[in-house]
């Protein structure tokens, strides 16, 4: 289970960079490595991305109070 936690922050951390990009620069490095948001790749990117947000919020139980 290690790796999978591993694979899905690296991923939570590229989304996170990549929305930084657009928010300062408005420039989307997904979609500038991949194509752009038409692209087969840079959409599987993006689905991955989600689906790691939604993994990793197990890790909010191990916050703790």
């Amino acid at each position: 289970m290690k790796g999978l936690d591993l694979l899905a922050l690296v991923l939570l951390i590229i989304g996170g960079l990549n929305w930084l990009l657009v928010g300062l620069f408005e420039w989307d490095l997904v979609g500038g490595l991949f194509g752009g948001m038409d692209s087969l790749i840079a959409k599987i990117v993006y689905i991955l991305v989600g689906l790691s947000a939604i993994y990793c919020l197990k890790f909010i139980s191990l916050v703790k109070k």
